[in-house]
């Protein structure tokens, strides 16, 4: 009795902290939006991975005699950083020109394609069409295109969707390669410290220059770590309490969700209040989420 009640708790924790995931994730994205007043969007991009690289590396220290590295498993994790910083510099200077949640939804459409291209059934093309339908509710419908900076914010989130979807590929791979190393080879957390910290030295030349505000006072500082934890350290933390937690249903309906939890956050913190036209495109985008998400249940059963 004690283990079936364990077990339930256990279930409800796990879509608890998804959830709550969802919107520290969008609350620390908030946060950089208003940093965006101090510094260009891609310096603080750069000192959110550069943060949450050095709190990640403190934490686990890699590089202690616990882990041994190949050339392969570093190459594996550089590669991941890079694809992992593109990603978060093009969506955060996607969201300095356009309200947070249509860029959420816009950036959606890669893992959808990368899951959807993966199958051949008709939820795979349902989910591809509700896509293109919901990029064109958005970019075409629901933002004013004419206004200045919003094109590029549709195209930066387009493209940051295109870098998630290598950042997934690479990331089958990095879990593949993990699942054949040796025991004492380096963890998820361990790649993705290294990860984080390459993809900062990476981007540092183009943040060198106007990095100087985060440390203008602890408020601007405090601000640039906030983003850090909330949109990096503690949502990957939850990642790994849920891990295995989550029936692949249940992962596919929250994932679908997440867009929405962008919206209410950024109705909330930054007032961007959506329009019909950006919620119908959120909708589709939303389902064709749900969709290849319920392909891989089946698959997997």
């Amino acid at each position: 009795m004690k283990r079936a009640r364990a077990a339930g708790a256990s279930g409800a924790l796990a879509p608890a902290l998804f959830i709550a995931q969802g919107f520290t994730q969008y609350i620390g994205a908030s946060l950089a939006v208003v940093l965006f007043a101090l510094m260009p969007a891609t310096t603080v991009a750069w000192w959110r991975l550069a943060v949450a690289a050095v709190v990640l590396l403190a934490w686990r220290r890699p590089f202690g005699a616990r882990v041994r590295w190949s050339r392969r498993d570093i190459g594996h994790a550089a590669l991941f950083g890079f694809f992992l910083a593109t990603m978060n510099i093009l969506f955060y200077l996607a969201i300095a020109r356009i309200p947070m949640g249509p860029a959420v939804a816009l950036e959606f459409t890669g893992p959808v394609l990368v899951a959807a291209l993966a199958g051949r059934g008709w939820r795979d093309r349902t989910a591809i069409a509700l896509a293109a339908l919901g990029v064109l509710a958005i970019g075409g419908l629901g933002l004013d295109r004419s206004e200045p900076g919003v094109i590029g914010g549709i195209l930066f989130a387009l493209a940051a969707g295109v870098a998630w979807a290598l950042y997934i590929v690479i990331g089958r791979s990095l879990a593949t390669s993990r699942q054949a190393a040796a025991p004492n080879g380096p963890t998820g957390i361990d790649s993705l410290a290294l990860a984080m910290a390459v993809g900062a030295l990476i981007y540092l030349p183009m943040a060198a220059t106007t990095m100087s505000p985060a440390l203008a006072s602890w408020q601007s500082f405090l601000a640039v770590v906030g983003v850090a934890i909330l949109s990096s350290v503690f949502p990957y933390a939850i990642d790994q309490v849920n891990f295995g937690r989550l029936s692949a249903s249940a992962f596919a309906i929250l994932t679908a969700l997440l867009p929405a939890t962008s919206v209410i956050v950024g109705a909330i913190m930054l007032s961007q209040i959506p329009n019909v036209f950006e919620l119908i495109g959120l909708f589709f985008i939303s389902i064709a989420v749900a969709l290849t998400g319920k392909r891989r249940e089946n698959s997997a059963s």
